[in-house]
């Protein structure tokens, strides 16, 4: 995801000269652009951060945040999951400006959306230039109450997951009733890629778009009666996966 930012603010006309990464790893050759360390004691004294993306792991936020609490300056802009404000703060200090962040994978292609909540310390400039730089891979949208990140990651940071299954299942589905395996995964990839670019482009709701295809006593409308079966349908199924992973969130706070 950190990837993905970096060459959305390149594609957008971010200066490359104001960039510096801190990755172990090293970047691929297509953000060649940019400054790279692979330490943060490797980074020039000269060198005053805005902004402070972190994009790592959140069972390893403990062990990577404290170094760059010197840079009491900068707004640190997090896209790990699960960790609340007051992890960063507890670690950062008190005065320091956090934004808390879910993406999702979709930003790859400029396509995601990301949803934020800042601290009281984050000014109205940094939030303005937070959303700037997320919206070089997406769209962007602002909470204020931040018990609802954990919906969040789950219904959009998790979601694009829930989308590939629908298209394996579709696929194994056509394949059980014997469709090739290239031709099904073909149909199942098509389908649901141009239903997802109509959702995106129509005015019509989701209900509107679904009745519109569904002719009554139609093949579609004999599928749906199973898919939206009240006791073994999909509706129940999505709540449940849902709640499960609002759960992990929470998980991850402590």
């Amino acid at each position: 995801m950190g990837q993905a930012l970096i060459g959305g603010w390149l594609d957008q006309g971010f200066a490359a000269k104001n960039i510096l990464v801190v990755e172990p790893a090293g970047l691929p050759a297509s953000l060649a652009a940019v400054t790279v360390v692979t330490d943060i004691h490797d980074i020039p004294s000269a060198f005053t951060p805005t902004v402070i993306l972190l994009a790592v792991k959140p069972q390893v936020l403990g062990t990577v945040l404290p170094d760059y609490a010197r840079f009491s300056n900068a707004t640190f802009l997090s896209i790990a999951a699960g960790k609340p404000l007051s992890f960063y703060s507890g670690i950062l200090g008190p005065s320091a400006a956090i934004v808390r962040a879910m993406p999702n994978t979709p930003a790859s292609i400029r396509k995601g959306i990301t949803v934020c909540v800042a601290n009281q310390q984050v000014s109205d400039k940094a939030r303005t230039l937070c959303s700037s730089l997320l919206e070089t891979v997406g769209l962007v949208d602002w909470i204020e109450d931040e018990s609802l990140m954990d919906a969040v990651t789950a219904v959009s940071g998790s979601g694009p997951a829930y989308v590939f299954l629908l298209a394996e299942v579709m696929a194994a589905a056509g394949m059980r009733n014997g469709l090739p395996e290239a031709l099904a995964n073909k149909l199942a990839r098509a389908t649901v890629a141009g239903a997802g670019e109509l959702l995106g482009k129509s005015i019509d709701s989701a209900t509107q778009l679904r009745n519109n295809v569904t002719s009554p006593g139609g093949t579609t409308a004999a599928a749906l009666e199973v898919l939206m079966d009240d006791k073994r349908g999909i509706s129940d199924l999505m709540r449940e996966a849902v709640a499960a992973a609002i759960k992990r969130g929470q998980d991850l706070a402590k």
